[in-house]
């Protein structure tokens, strides 16, 4: 049953923030770079990336005695919520690569430590790093196209 509590925890969350900070007209006048995919390819790849996220998070909470993997899990969670809001809501692309470089660090430190301890889930998180990864460079380069803006 907790299974399902993160996992519907983890996409409902994710779901009402992109809900109530969508792109919109601000993003639209924004200069893209040419790697910048369709808005459409958004909603599933974050969807299925919450599910792992949820199912990994279940994982490490079932564990006994793994305070620092759990520390690790939320703070990712706190700054992968925080991103919509500060990039779309606050409308600031500076700040949001700020927000989007300190989760890919805690994720590659979640990674390296559920290495040792729980396999499993760093295997979950590495289709999040490699996303992570990709939208840390769009935010970059959406940032640097746009810094007069």
């Amino acid at each position: 049953m907790w299974l399902v509590v993160f996992v519907v925890a983890v996409s409902g969350i994710g779901a009402v923030i992109g809900m109530n900070f969508p792109p919109g007209p601000w993003f639209e006048t924004l200069q893209k770079p040419w790697f910048q995919p369709p808005n459409a390819v958004f909603a599933p790849v974050w969807t299925v990336l919450y599910v792992m996220i949820g199912v990994a998070g279940w994982r490490i909470f079932c564990l006994e005695d793994e305070p620092g993997l759990r520390v690790l899990w939320g703070v990712q969670m706190g700054l992968n919520f925080l991103w919509s809001p500060v990039f779309f809501g606050l409308q600031t692309a500076g700040w949001a690569l700020v927000v989007i470089a300190g989760l890919w660090l805690v994720l590659v430190a979640f990674i390296r430590l559920a290495w040792r301890e729980e396999r499993v889930s760093a295997w979950l998180f590495m289709p999040y790093l490699a996303w992570v990864s990709f939208a840390t460079a769009l935010n970059g380069a959406i940032w640097s196209l746009n810094r007069g803006a």
